[in-house]
């Protein structure tokens, strides 16, 4: 993390805490970078959060793919779900939506499609409403 140089781990995760460095390893299922021309995806990344005098970094791990702005799997549907606010139906809410609000929430995948569909598909208002 800060170069330790073949340090101990366990001495280096001391000598953090010491100086008031909280490390926290997050479990993190996708990870999305939106560039102006691009969004870099990070499917099987390690996360890592560090909160050093209330500055919080996150730090990830992996190899991103790459793929043009805008042509993303859950970013672009639940987008194209607010555009178009005439279309009905459960075809406009993605199953990995309704899965993540489910887990989220500790809901069954009903309620956490009925929660989608009353929030036309935003996911943080959807879990604010089953919390």
């Amino acid at each position: 993390m800060f170069g330790g140089g073949g340090m101990n781990p366990r001495k280096m995760k001391q000598m953090m805490k010491q100086m008031g460095i909280d490390v926290t390893e997050l479990d993190a299922e996708e990870v999305v970078i939106k560039t102006a021309d691009e969004e870099l995806v990070f499917t099987d990344a390690q996360v890592t959060r560090m909160d050093a005098q209330g500055q919080e970094t996150y730090q990830i791990v992996g190899q991103p793919e790459s793929r043009e702005l805008g042509s993303g799997d859950d970013a672009s549907a639940v987008e194209s779900a607010d555009e178009s606010s005439d279309v009905g139906g459960d075809e406009e809410i993605p199953e990995s939506d309704v899965e993540l609000v489910a887990q989220r929430a500790g809901v069954g995948k009903s309620d956490a499609r009925e929660a989608l569909e009353a929030e036309n598909g935003d996911l943080a208002a959807a879990i604010s409403r089953l919390e």
